[in-house]
């Protein structure tokens, strides 16, 4: 049997502050997802200001991230050179969701939602880099 990474509960309050402060620097009213390697939430904030919906695309996009071990920008470039990409059952596959991985290992991912998906992803990228 193999020992598998899994985030710990230090590990998704040190990503949710990395991301909470890139989008209070910015004023980014946004909602940040953190799900597990298998698209669980296991931490969820909807920041002041953000709209309903966008808690389900954050949460769609970390899905789609953890499953496919892959940012959800690949899917979104995809789509545009084959559509069928549009009905992937894995999730929300727009800008915005990054894979969470550790020893070549996906154990979850970050997906946001409530800005342009590009700065969706930057404030994913900012809660990555707080693993170092």
């Amino acid at each position: 049997m193999r020992t598998k990474p899994c985030l710990t509960n230090a590990d998704l309050h040190k990503m949710m502050a990395a991301c909470k402060a890139e989008a209070a620097k910015n004023k980014w009213n946004v909602t940040i997802a953190i799900v597990d390697d298998a698209g669980f939430p296991l931490l969820v904030e909807r920041l002041d200001g953000a709209g309903p919906m966008t808690a389900e695309v954050a949460i769609g996009k970390a899905r789609a991230a953890a499953l496919t071990r892959r940012p959800t920008k690949f899917f979104e470039d995809r789509i545009k050179e084959r559509p069928a990409f549009v009905g992937f059952p894995a999730g929300i596959l727009i800008q915005g969701g990054l894979p969470v991985m550790h020893q070549n290992e996906g154990v979850g991912a970050i997906g946001v939602s409530g800005v342009q998906s590009h700065e969706d992803e930057q404030i994913a990228e900012a809660g990555i880099k707080a693993l170092g």
